[in-house]
């Protein structure tokens, strides 16, 4: 068995963990959501909310390991998670410029007060899917580690040869 090997081999099972974060999840997402719809009349906002939801799969990914949690949240669905978001927001703002109005001049749109509030809700919606995308992507890449056979260049210049 190799040094990553044994590494990777380090999750244990905690029936505690497991059973509080069965619990937790459903909960503290539901608080990410509101948070993140919320901040179109108050404190909060899509990166906070985004932020909030992004732990709800961290939290996941320690109780029932890194592999498992990779294997339903495939590339490709963190790809189209962040370029949706991205999207949304970019389709919200460029409709109101096409409408006559500034980039986000929601009231440009023509929905009323009511088209307003869901534009700003959209928006946030559309940043919070760009970082929780964004945070569980990343986390998702570091926790798969490297590979060190790309390094070679590196070790000849730590022996003194030139590359």
């Amino acid at each position: 068995m190799s040094d990553a090997d044994t590494q990777r081999s380090t999750y244990v099972e905690s029936t505690v963990i497991m059973t509080t974060v069965r619990v937790i999840v459903p909960f503290v997402f539901t608080f990410g959501l509101f948070v993140m719809f919320h901040g179109a009349e108050s404190a909060g906002g899509g990166f906070q909310g985004g932020a909030i939801v992004a732990s709800c799969i961290l939290m996941l990914a320690f109780a029932f390991g890194i592999e498992p949690t990779r294997g339903w949240l495939s590339d490709g669905f963190m790809r189209a998670l962040i370029a949706g978001g991205a999207g949304t927001f970019a389709l919200i703002g460029i409709a109101a410029v096409l409408t006559g109005g500034a980039f986000l001049d929601y009231a440009a749109l023509g929905f009323g007060k009511s088209g307003v509030k869901y534009g700003i809700e959209l928006v946030e919606l559309g940043i919070g899917a760009v970082v929780s995308g964004v945070i569980v992507a990343l986390f998702l890449s570091l926790a798969a580690g490297f590979d060190a056979s790309g390094f070679d260049d590196v070790d000849a210049v730590e022996g003194g040869d030139e590359v």
